[in-house]
């Protein structure tokens, strides 16, 4: 497996940001077999488009054998909690950091929203 990418998320993940987002996330996840982390504690909300935007990621991923992590703490709470409110959460890799994120051994979401 190649290097992993870690990417860094802050704001709204709306609309605007899923067009602004949307080819540089297919390019991060059409090659090889992608290693994406994708760090959102900086995320203060997120919508059916920002949602959109992480399951095709996790779709395409998926697809080509590879691994997606999200880190979200405490003061990303709004991810967790629409992933939680739209049955998805458990599709998701989540971790509380990205030392737990990067771990093959760290925490999982389990850990991360307790």
């Amino acid at each position: 497996m190649g290097a992993t990418t870690v990417i860094e998320l802050c704001g709204e993940l709306d609309i605007l940001a899923k067009v602004n987002l949307a080819d540089r996330m297919d390019v991060l996840t059409s090659v090889g077999s992608p290693d994406l982390v994708v760090d959102l504690r900086q995320v203060t909300f997120v919508d059916c488009s920002g949602l959109s935007l992480l399951c095709r990621a996790r779709l395409r991923i998926l697809a080509r054998e590879g691994r997606l992590r999200l880190i979200s703490d405490g003061d990303s709470a709004c991810v967790v909690r629409v992933l939680r409110l739209t049955g998805l959460l458990e599709s998701f890799e989540v971790h509380p950091d990205l030392l737990s994120a990067l771990d093959p051994l760290g925490t999982t979401s389990d850990d991360a929203i307790a």
